[in-house]
C-alpha cells in the first residue's frame, strides 16, 4: 500500500514554515472528526451520510499524497451512494494507515 507523505503539502507552503504547519494542524484536527464520523455513518447503516464523510475524507487522502487511494475513496463514495459498501475494506485500511501516519507528525 502506498504512503503519505507532504510533498503537496510542501509544494504548497514552499519556504513558508508556519503556512505548512498550520495545514499539518488542520489536517491533524478534522481528520480524526471526519473518521469518526465516518465509522459512526457506517455502523448505523447511513450509507448516503457515510458518502459525505468519504467525500470529505477524501480531500485529506489527496492532500497527504495518496494518489492511488484517492481513486478507491472516489469509487467507494459512488458505492455508498449506491447503498453498496464494495470497497470497504480498502478504504478502511487507507484510513488506518493516515491514522497510524498522522501520529508522527
Amino acid at each position: 500500500m502506498e504512503q503519505p507523505n507532504l510533498n503537496y503539502v510542501n509544494q504548497l507552503s514552499g519556504t513558508d514554515n508556519v503556512f505548512k504547519a498550520k495545514l499539518i494542524t488542520i489536517i491533524k484536527k478534522e481528520f480524526p472528526d471526519e473518521k469518526a464520523l465516518y465509522f459512526e455513518n457506517m455502523n448505523n447503516k447511513k450509507f448516503k451520510e457515510a458518502a459525505g464523510s468519504v467525500h470529505k475524507l477524501k480531500h485529506k487522502i489527496s492532500i497527504l499524497g495518496l494518489e492511488n487511494s484517492y481513486e478507491i475513496a472516489v469509487k467507494f463514495e459512488e458505492n455508498l451512494l449506491e447503498n453498496r459498501t464494495i470497497g470497504k475494506e480498502d478504504f478502511d485500511a487507507i484510513i488506518t494507515v493516515i491514522t497510524n501516519y498522522l501520529k508522527t507528525l
